[in-house]
């Protein structure tokens, strides 16, 4: 019998990476676009000032660290029935890595619709700002730790938890941000 409270606790504690990442890039942004202020052919920027190189790769390292930090945590208490993030120091590596540069891909992603559709950096995007951080880290995670993430999401309910918590989750963090003025909207 499945113990759903463990598959929604451990569901959300171990996708703490990918949403670390996410609003790490803030502090760690602001150097060298990533679009290289370039426009696509639409005339519009292809993503935007808020998209840069030093966020992209200063946030997932930090998702990274923290999953480093979660796995020594759970690897001391032993309490989850799988291994957490994988069996070997490469497995947990490419678990993290995937999940961590998964979010800010999925981050980007979301930044390169919204200009096509005419929202301007800082506009509301409703789910395009709070899913396809998740959906991508989904995919990597399923593409390069598939062992990881059958354990873990390859359920409905290790998804659907994260589906779920993430619009709450995404308003507080932007609105903690936004109060330490990281960022420019509460959104």
């Amino acid at each position: 019998m499945l113990d759903y409270p463990l598959l929604i606790v451990s569901a959300f504690i171990l996708f703490i990476p990918a949403f670390i990442a996410n609003p790490s890039a803030v502090v760690t942004g602001g150097h060298y676009p990533m679009d290289f202020r370039k426009n696509f052919p639409d005339g519009k920027r292809i993503l935007g000032d808020g998209k840069t190189w030093s966020g992209y790769f200063g946030g997932s390292l930090i998702g990274v660290a923290s999953g480093l930090v979660l796995f020594a945590i759970f690897h001391l208490a032993d309490v989850l029935p799988y291994p957490v993030y994988g069996s070997s120091i490469g497995g947990i590596l490419v678990a993290l890595f995937a999940m961590s540069f998964g979010s800010l891909t999925g981050d980007v992603l979301g930044s390169f619709i919204k200009r096509r559709i005419n929202i301007p950096r800082g506009g509301k995007g409703s789910l395009l700002d709070m899913w396809p951080f998740a959906l991508v880290s989904f995919l990597f995670l399923f593409l390069f730790a598939r062992q990881f993430f059958m354990n873990y999401y390859g359920n409905v309910i290790g998804i659907l938890t994260i589906l779920i918590i993430t619009p709450p989750l995404h308003r507080a963090v932007n609105i903690i941000g936004y109060m330490m003025k990281r960022k420019d909207v509460p959104w």
